[in-house]
């Protein structure tokens, strides 16, 4: 046991004999009282009130929160009280509360829940304070917070201990207002534009909607097994069958893949589907959309993040694949793009390992995804993905190998996936027979064949474009975080030691 646990273990040990002792007087956790202002909301309004006008307003008001600062003078004391809004400054002098209070708040300790009631004022620094005229201890904290001057810096324990990274480091808090405030602008968004929000089920017979390992568990009572979902697709598009022609969900999906600073094995996806629609409309949608979500978070189109700034105000970039990888002088001419053995022999350079039997399709995506990806800094809609890799996307008219598909890379990152849906049911068919000939092959991510999602395209899926943003990387760009467990409250992390 290192010497800082030890002394952490002795504080809580000091701490535990304070509460028996509390408890010993009669401390019940009280839950009577309430505030009537929060610190940030004090300090908006006051803050240009002078002296003397706040003195002869006499303004009373009741602040309850985390002490987080404490300096005890004598007859004199200075306290900061954190609450959701910020801090708000506490001034207790000896005379102006009993002689016994003003004794017990001297023994509390940071991190500890208070209430106070007094009146506003200002210090001779300047500061808008509350001269304290009642105070009550609301709750006793047994475990101290990290040191106050350098906060808690331990990304472990930032990620496994969220409530004390919230607690220390207002730019935690600030990621996930910005989050909240995202969600909330896209449903609004979508909802102006008469799509209804929809839920469907998170635990599927069979896994459908993305290539990708899924989860597995048990339902007793039906005795059967069940799939965590690993995206909403083909319940969505069931409802545009049904005549819910514009539908959305903000979903939770779960892949079991590894994790790293863009992939956590949970995470929130918007998915929507559109009928009479084409993915040309959806590249105008998220253009358009990610702009004015700029615009109403940061009041300007240009995002700042990782040092360099994006204009979204300027019109998105639209490439192929194909034009992609021949810039990106990926070893490859433009007659070797579709043949199978040059895309082999470049994969195997790369020291790219595909399951056997993959087609020119999946070649070329993962030598695009080796050597283009990442250098897609500004906004670019990357467009005519194979339909080998697109087993729900509709074949180009001009161009069978291809599908009408896009994704958004923002700073080298996947953000939106989106594309002009199959309703060919027969060729859908074929295409699962494909994927589970892959996954017999040895590809877990493939596809299940999914024999009443055909039906239901049997029945006539209108014209439909699909898209899916990935929340959590907007998030990250939008508030220039470097990893998504940056935002994302509580990621999935390895199995740690006893806390001691």
């Amino acid at each position: 046991m290192t010497d800082e646990n030890s002394g952490d273990n002795r504080l809580v040990a000091e701490r535990r004999q304070k509460l028996q002792a509390l408890r010993t007087a009669g401390f019940r956790f009280p839950n009577h009282l309430r505030r009537n202002a929060l610190a940030g909301q004090i300090l908006d309004t006051y803050e240009g009130w002078t002296t003397e006008a706040l003195e002869e307003a006499a303004v009373e008001v009741a602040v309850g929160g985390r002490l987080m600062a404490k300096r005890v003078m004598g007859k004199t004391s200075f306290a900061k009280l954190q609450d959701r809004s910020g801090q708000i400054q506490l001034f207790l002098q000896q005379g102006a509360l009993p002689a016994e209070l003003y004794q017990a708040f001297k023994g509390w300790d940071i991190g500890d829940i208070l209430w106070a009631h007094g009146r506003l004022f200002r210090t001779r620094t300047g500061e808008i304070s509350v001269r304290v005229e009642r105070i009550e201890l609301l709750v006793k904290a047994l475990r101290p917070l990290p040191e106050k001057f350098h906060g808690l810096t331990d990304q472990e324990i930032r990620y496994r201990q969220r409530y004390l990274d919230l607690i220390m480091n207002e730019d935690s808090r600030r990621v996930f207002r910005y989050r909240s405030r995202i969600v909330q602008f896209l449903r609004s968004y979508l909802d102006a534009l008469e799509f209804l929000e929809v839920e469907t089920p998170m635990m599927q017979p069979i896994p459908g909607g993305a290539t990708a390992r899924p989860f597995i568990t048990h339902h007793n009572a039906l005795d059967r097994q069940l799939y965590l979902r690993v995206a909403p697709e083909l319940y969505l598009k069931r409802l545009v069958v049904g005549g819910f022609e514009r539908v959305y969900e903000l979903n939770r999906n779960f892949r079991n893949e590894g994790v790293s600073t863009r992939h956590n094995p949970e995470f929130t996806m918007l998915e929507l589907y559109m009928a009479y629609a084409d993915h040309h409309v959806l590249m105008d949608l998220v253009e358009q959309m990610f702009r004015s979500l700029a615009e109403f978070l940061f009041g300007s189109a240009t995002v700042r993040y990782e040092g360099r700034e994006h204009d979204l105000a300027e019109p998105f970039r639209r490439a192929s694949i194909e034009e992609l990888v021949l810039e990106a002088d990926a070893g490859l001419e433009r007659g070797q793009l579709r043949d199978v053995a040059a895309l082999q022999a470049r994969c195997t350079q790369l020291g790219i390992t595909l399951p056997p039997g993959a087609g020119a399709g999946k070649l070329l995506t993962a030598i695009f995804e080796k050597t283009v990806e990442h250098r897609l800094e500004a906004p670019t809609f990357v467009t005519g993905f194979p339909a080998e890799v697109s087993p729900l996307a509709r074949r180009s008219d001009g161009d069978p190998f291809l599908t009408d598909r896009f994704e958004l890379f923002i700073h080298g990152r996947e953000i939106a996936n989106g594309f002009s849906e199959l309703n060919d049911a027969e060729d859908q068919a074929e295409r699962f027979r494909a994927q589970v000939r892959q996954k017999s092959a040895g590809d877990e991510e493939a596809m299940f064949y999914d024999e009443d999602y055909i039906a239901a395209l049997e029945y006539g899926l209108p014209p439909t474009a699909g898209l899916g943003i990935g929340i959590d990387r907007l998030v990250m760009f939008l508030t220039d975080s470097a990893s998504i467990r940056d935002v994302l409250l509580f990621p999935h992390m390895r199995e740690a030691g006893p806390r001691s």
